[in-house]
């Protein structure tokens, strides 16, 4: 299955490909991290319209098969439990998945229509570059769940 992150925004700090690349490392073979960067529209010509080009290049970027999954702060929220049971039916299903994140403007309301899932992952508001790192590292962690690795203690004090 391929897992593919469809981000607004390019040249990313260190952290953010180091982060992405370990998390990625880590999940097994049969789950193929990619990495779609989105170049962000220029603002000028006003918010709105930057919002719809790089809405069309994110969309341009899905599959035509591919599961959408957008990442959006009013979207449902998911413990790790249920992402997992989520993940491992997506899996069985035999789809590939391509999450979508927004730049500063958020994600144009195609790319909402287009989700299957709107997916929050916190009511807070994240730099989008940290959004990739925490969402690798929950996919990684629903896969742990499902194979039942110990990274995931569940109901564990988290130091």
């Amino acid at each position: 299955m391929k897992l593919r992150v469809i981000a607004a925004g390019t040249r990313m700090p260190a952290w953010v490909t180091e982060g992405t690349r370990e998390y990625a490392r880590r999940l097994p073979r049969e789950y193929r991290l990619e990495i779609v960067e989105i170049a962000l529209a220029s603002t000028r010509r006003g918010a709105p319209r930057a919002l719809q080009e790089e809405g069309g290049r994110m969309l341009a970027a899905v599959g035509e098969r591919d599961r959408v999954i957008a990442l959006a702060v009013e979207g449902q929220a998911l413990s790790t439990a249920e992402l997992a049971r989520r993940f491992g039916k997506w899996q069985q299903q035999g789809r590939d998945l391509a999450f979508l994140i927004g730049g500063p403007e958020g994600l144009a309301p195609e790319c909402l229509e287009r989700a299957e899932l709107r997916w929050s992952l916190s009511p807070l508001t994240f730099p989008h570059a940290l959004v990739r790192v925490l969402l690798v590292e929950q996919l990684y962690r629903a896969w742990t769940v499902l194979v039942g690795h110990p990274y995931h203690r569940e109901g564990q004090s988290q130091r």
